[in-house]
Formats: structure tokens, sequence, C-alpha cells
């Protein structure tokens, strides 16, 4: 199936049903299907063949969705670049993107210019809403109503559907090719193990360029209402998760936690909930029995990467419990077993797949890994080495099948000649009442060559001291794991999808050494 196959489907669950909801406006799916028929017609007529890459530049708004669907029944290729990146970021990828076409919600207006002279490369810039002095706007463009676009007939399993860029939180962000075969294993993936209801109300809260968006397509192809929420805030989130009904959403772990510290929300409840998937970071196992606590058997966790498109492994909902009681520590750590259509494994240096409990890196074989990176053939086949994708991620499977992540591999501090996990310590500080947030990492030491430094973000109104926090690890974790100081920062750096941004806190620490480790 080609990506807009699955608004297709959806319509024949009711085309006069809502697809997409913002505000108190609504647009049904015989609308929606029109639309993009339209923006189709007009890049076909304007000479934007199948292969062209296209980007929406846009906060979460129906119309950017819409135009989404519209270049992708052209069978243009997709370009999902986060309008939270800096502009040179932007300008960058869509330079080395091959960008052509570019849609551009009115926000964006000032810059366009700074745009146009940074990637060359782009022959038409339309905007949506009203038109600009030097740009027209998308609706004036796309072709007269009634118009069909009758593509397709060439489509491919292979076919790259979109380049996604890395979350760039090692350095600059590579893009990633996905095809059709790998959004249909994704969706294949999500529908068999987490969403198996028809006509889902599914709110977007995160940006719908990364992993928010792309849980659009499960829904449209059973016939779902997506609500766009009209902010992040999460007294927002969750009176749109009460207004609407949702059944469905995804959020990152930072959201969870800011609505567990607020009363008003804790009191409310959301009987519609199926479905809360959490993920993008990793999750704090004192959070998430707290939020089991409240919500009950509605969360999932999922593990991916846009290299391996959602999902690689999947915890369910039942599996946040063992005999009707919620899950220890070791199970609520893990990151699931492997979705249905996912092969996955753990892999020592050599090549070699290791036995249940040994740490090596994941590796995963299945239709949604990447066709390999843009314009990057040595970093694609670095990748994609012994026969499996290489995640960089480290960790291992336990006995009953669970995969347990341990760190990523970059993120391995070594002290005195031990290998300590940054993620096993951030447990513990997370489980201190004080802390919203933290990350560990290596600071340069003359005696230990790294020494585990600990930064920490306290809730508001909330206090600790360096030797409390410092205290709790040695109790948990021994003198060896327990950080060497611990930092107070008002807030963490953070990627544009929320990612700490550990390589920030490393330049900060490491400002003015010539060595790195």
């Amino acid at each position: 199936m080609r990506l807009i196959d699955y608004l297709d489907k959806g319509a024949e669950f009711g085309s006069d049903k809502p697809c997409i909801v913002y505000e108190d406006r609504n647009w049904s799916y015989t609308e929606v299907v029109e639309l993009t028929h339209r923006i189709a017609a007009a890049c076909v007529r304007d000479g934007f063949k199948k292969g062209t890459k296209a980007a929406v530049l846009s906060p979460n708004d129906p119309g950017a969705l819409i135009a989404v669907l519209g270049i992708l029944r052209a069978e243009l290729v997709w370009l999902p670049i986060n309008p939270r990146y800096a502009l040179d970021d932007i300008t960058d990828l869509l330079d080395r993107f091959d960008c052509e076409l570019l849609i551009v919600h009115p926000t964006f207006a000032p810059v366009i210019d700074q745009i146009r002279a940074a990637a060359p490369g782009i022959r038409l810039v339309l905007v949506l809403g009203p038109s600009l002095d030097h740009v027209t706007a998308l609706g004036d463009w796309i072709a007269p109503a009634g118009v069909r676009h009758e593509g397709g007939g060439g489509a491919h399993a292979e076919d790259v559907a979109a380049i996604m860029t890395t979350g760039g939180t090692t350095g600059r962000p590579k893009g990633v090719l996905q095809t059709n075969r790998g959004f249909e294993t994704y969706v294949a993936s999500y529908i068999a193990t987490v969403g198996r209801d028809e006509r889902p109300n599914y709110l977007v809260v995160a940006p719908m360029t990364h992993a928010a968006g792309f849980m659009c397509f499960p829904m449209l192809v059973r016939g779902g209402t997506i609500f766009i929420s009209p902010g992040t805030d999460p007294r927002t989130v969750a009176r749109s998760m009460e207004r609407h009904s949702i059944s469905e959403l995804f959020v990152p772990p930072t959201l969870i936690y800011t609505m567990l510290a607020d009363p008003e929300i804790r009191a409310m409840r959301f009987p519609a909930l199926k479905c809360m998937l959490y993920g993008a970071a990793p999750m704090s196992v004192e959070k998430l029995r707290e939020a089991l606590e409240w919500l009950g058997p509605v969360l999932s966790q999922g593990y991916a990467q846009v290299e391996a498109l959602m999902l690689c492994t999947v915890l369910r909902p039942e599996d946040h419990y063992i005999d009707g009681e919620i899950a220890g520590p070791e199970r609520l750590s893990s990151c699931g077993r492997p979705a249905p259509f996912v092969m996955m494994g753990v892999m020592d240096k050599e090549g070699r797949l290791l036995e249940d409990g040994a740490v090596g890196e994941i590796v995963v074989r299945s239709g949604n890994v990447m066709a390999g990176y843009y314009k990057d053939p040595e970093g694609s086949a670095e990748a994609s080495r012994f026969g499996w994708h290489h995640t960089g991620d480290l960790g291992y499977r336990d006995e009953e099948g669970f995969y347990h992540l341990v760190d990523r591999a970059r993120d391995l501090v070594i002290s005195g000649g031990y290998n300590i996990f940054p993620s096993e310590i951030e447990q513990v500080l997370w489980g201190h009442p004080a802390v919203q947030d933290c990350a560990v990492v290596g600071a340069p030491d003359p005696k230990w060559g790294e020494a585990v430094t600990a930064v920490v973000q306290l809730k508001e109104g909330r206090s600790a001291d360096a030797e409390e926090l410092l205290s709790l690890c040695r109790s948990r974790l021994g003198s060896i794991k327990t950080p060497k100081s611990v930092l107070f920062w008002p807030e963490l750096p953070r990627s544009p999808v929320g990612k700490v941004l550990k390589r920030d806190i490393r330049e900060t620490l490491w400002a003015g050494q010539k060595r790195r480790i």
C-alpha cells in the first residue's frame, strides 16, 4: 500500500464521517480525499513528477496534514522536517534533501526569502492560508473542485515514501529513506498489538513530523478521526482527551511526568482511553507505576527509531501487569517483546548473536528497516552489517523474551576502567520525589578519566541537595556507579522532539578540553 491508500481505505468506513478535527472545525473523509486529489493534480500539472522531494513546514495544523496527504497522492517524496529546528538547520535539510516543492505555514512568511536563498533547488513555495505578496496560497494553486488524480499504477513496495531525519542528538541529522513497505510493516504491527478497534479517536500532541504524525496512518486506515490538539501544555492535552473521548495518543515521557505533577489533571478520568503510547525517551519506572495507578491498563511502550520505523518492540497494556497486579521494576523497565513482523537479536562486535542476559547491540531484521541513508552509502553500510540493522543501542533479552535497553553505545561512561551505564543511574534519580528529570554523563577527570556526573532538573517548588541524591544512589547502586557530583540546572537541553541532548551537556562539561573521552 501507498501512504495515501490508508486515507482511501479509511473513507470506506464512512466518507461522511469526520477525518480531521481542529478546535470547532472538522473535515470529513470526503472533503479530505477531494482536497488531496486537487493538490496531487496540481503537482502533476506543474511538472512535479513521482519521486520529487516536497516538504510541508508547519506546526501541527489541519491544512498541513491535508497538504502532506496531497503530495503523497501525487507520489512525491515527503520530507517531514520539524518546524522547531533552527532556521539554519531547516534550510540545510531542505538543500541536502533536494527539496523542490515547499509548503509553509504563515508563521514562516518572514523567512521565506532566506529559505529560498539557502536552498536554491526549491522551484515553488506555497503558503497555507491567504496569498502573500510574493507567495501563492495553496488554496489558490490547487486544481479546481471535482478534478481527480488517477495515479498509483506504477507504485511499488520499495518506492521511497519519505526521507526522515535522525534526531540530531549526536550531530548533523541524516536523511533516512523509508519505503511504502516500511510504513506498511509498521501499520500492521501497530494494529496487531495495540490499535485493534475501528474508528479510533486519535489526539495529535507531539510534532506531526515525528512519531505522532506517523501514527496518523494506522488511525486513517481504521476510519479514525484525527484531533489536532490546540496546544501542548498538559492541561490543554488533558482537556482535549476528556472533551473528544480520545481513545489513542502518543506522548513523550516528559508529558506524562508533568501531568502526574498536576492535581487538576490527576483528578480527571478518561473512560474512552484505550492506548496511551509512550516512547522516544526512557521512562522512569517509578513514574510509570504512578501513571498505571492513575490511568489503569492503557499504557503501551514502543521502541523504534526512524531507521527501523515504529514499532520494533511493544510493551502492551497487559504486559505492564503480572497476575492482575502492576509488574515489578524488571518488567516495567523493559521495552517489550518484538512486534509481530520484526526479528530482533543482541549482537557482539564480531557479529555473533548473544544468549539471554548478555549485553550487546540491539539488531533488527524487518520490513520496517530503512532502505539506507540519503546520499550516504558508507553510513548505510555501517548500519547494515552481518545481515542485520544495527540500532546503536545496547541492551539484552531476558528469559521471557522481553528486551531491555541498557543505553546508547555512545552514552557509555568509562570511569576508572569500569563501564557504567547512565540509564541505570537515571532510573534511581527519577525515583526521588523532587526530581523532574535528569541526565547522567561523563565529565573530564584527571584521576578517573571520566567522572560520572548527574545533571538534575527539580520539580517546581521542590528541593533536594546533592548529598541527598548521592546517598540515594549509593544505597541502590554502590560506590562505583554513584555519581561523583550532582549539578542542578533549571532545565535540560532538548531536541525539537523532546529528547534530552546529552551531547550539549557533554559539550558544556568538556569545554576547553582537547579530548572527549
